[in-house]
C-alpha cells in the first residue's frame, strides 16, 4: 500500500487552464480530494482523455495521464486496461468527444464491460471550439453553428449508456460536492465500466444552462435523487414521487396521497433489467431539466471483458504452450500451390 496520500499529492506542477469561474474546477477539486481513498499508488492511476475544454484533465492530475486524439479516449483505454490490469484507468471526456466523433468507441466499451471509469461532462456546448452546439444541445439552441437553432433532437447519454448495456450508469453535478463524491466512489467500486454524467455549467458559451437543478428553491421541484431501495420521492418534505402508469407501464409524477404512497416506485439500481433504470432516465424534460434524476441508476454484476481475456490468453498457453503466433493468424484458411 502507497503512504497515506492526501488531495495536494494528486495535484500536479502545470497551470490550470480554464475559464475562471468554469465548472471544470469543481470536478477536477472533487477528483483530487477523492483519489487519496483508492488505497492505489499514484504511479498505478492513470487518467486518458480526448480533445475538448475537459480533456485538459490529465495534465492537472499528479498521475500517469495521456491527452489523446478526438473521441478515442474509451479506445485506448480499453487497450492500456486489458494489458494492465493492475491499474486503475479512468477516462475523462466531454459531450462533443464522448457522443459525436466518439460515439462509438463509447458504446463498444460500455458493451465490453471494459474495467474503465468513464466521466462524462456535459456542458450541453462546444465549449474548446468557442460556442457550437454539441450532441446534448436542447432543440432550438441558438449558437454560432445553428443561427436559426438547433434541428437536431439531443442524445441522452443515461439513455443512451443503459441502452449499451452498461453495468454502472451514473448522473451528478458539478457543484454538489458531496453527491459527486460519492457517486465516483461507487464508480470506483463497481467492477467493469463505470459511466458517470456528469452536469458542468461552461459559464463563457452556455452559462446557467444547469441553474433550474443547482438553485435551492428550483432544485427542490427539479431534482429527483436516487438511491438504492428507497422510494423515489422529491420536492418539499417529499410529497412528490414517481409512480408506475398501469395503464401503459410509463413512469409519471405525481402527488402523493394516502391513496397512492404505495404505488410510489422503490429505487432499485440492481435490477437485472435496464427497463426501469432507462424510463427513470426519460422522465426529465429535454428542455427545462425539470424532472432531472441524479444518482446510480443502474450497478450490476456481468463479467469483466478484462479477466475474461486475460483467462483465454492463459488458457491459450496452458494448451499450447508459448503458442506460434503465424499459425495463429494464418488459422486454417493457407493454402500452397
Amino acid at each position: 500500500m502507497p503512504a497515506d496520500l492526501l488531495a495536494r499529492d494528486f495535484k500536479s506542477d502545470q497551470e490550470v487552464r480554464w475559464c475562471p469561474g468554469c465548472g471544470d474546477y469543481a470536478i477536477l477539486a472533487a477528483v483530487q480530494g477523492f483519489m487519496p481513498e483508492l488505497g492505489v499508488a499514484r504511479e498505478n492511476i492513470v487518467f486518458i482523455s480526448g480533445i475538448g475544454c475537459s480533456s485538459r484533465f490529465p495534465y492537472y492530475m499528479n498521475t500517469y495521464g495521456m491527452h489523446s486524439i478526438h473521441g478515442r479516449a474509451p479506445a485506448i483505454a480499453t487497450g492500456l486496461s486489458v494489458t494492465r490490469p493492475d491499474l486503475s484507468v479512468w477516462v475523462v471526456t466531454g459531450d462533443g468527444d464522448a457522443l459525436s466523433i466518439g460515439g462509438n468507441h463509447l458504446i463498444h466499451a460500455l458493451r465490453r464491460n471494459v474495467n474503465l471509469k468513464i466521466l462524462l461532462f456535459n456542458n450541453r456546448i462546444y465549449g474548446l471550439t468557442k460556442g457550437q452546439y454539441s450532441p446534448t444541445s436542447e432543440v432550438g439552441k441558438i449558437t454560432k453553428s445553428t443561427p436559426m437553432g438547433s434541428l437536431d433532437a439531443p442524445f441522452n447519454p443515461v439513455s443512451l449508456a443503459l441502452g449499451a448495456e452498461a453495468t454502472f450508469v451514473a448522473r451528478t453535478v458539478d457543484s454538489d460536492r458531496k453527491h459527486l463524491t460519492e457517486v465516483l466512489r461507487a464508480a470506483h467500486e463497481h467492477p467493469g465500466t463505470a459511466l458517470v454524467e456528469i452536469y458542468q455549467n461552461c459559464n463563457i458559451f452556455n452559462d446557467g444552462a444547469f441553474d433550474v437543478l443547482k438553485d435551492k428553491q428550483q432544485a427542490q421541484e427539479s431534482v429527483i435523487r436516487l438511491e438504492h431501495g428507497r422510494p423515489v420521492r422529491f420536492g418539499a418534505g417529499g410529497a412528490k414521487g414517481v409512480v408506475r402508469d398501469p395503464a401503459t407501464g410509463d413512469l409519471e409524477v405525481v402527488d402523493v396521497t394516502d391513496a397512492n404512497e404505495d404505488r410510489v416506485l422503490v429505487h432499485d439500481a440492481r435490477s437485472a433489467s435496464p427497463t426501469t433504470a432507462f424510463a427513470l432516465s426519460r422522465l426529465a424534460d429535454p428542455q427545462t431539466l425539470h424532472h432531472t434524476p441524479i444518482g446510480v441508476f443502474r450497478d450490476v454484476e456481468r463479467p469483466v471483458y478484462d479477466r475474461e481475456l486475460a483467462d483465454q490468453l492463459e488458457a491459450a498457453v496452458e494448451q499450447n504452450g508459448k503458442g506460434d503466433l503465424a499459425a495463429v493468424l494464418a488459422g486454417s484458411d493457407t493454402w500452397s500451390r
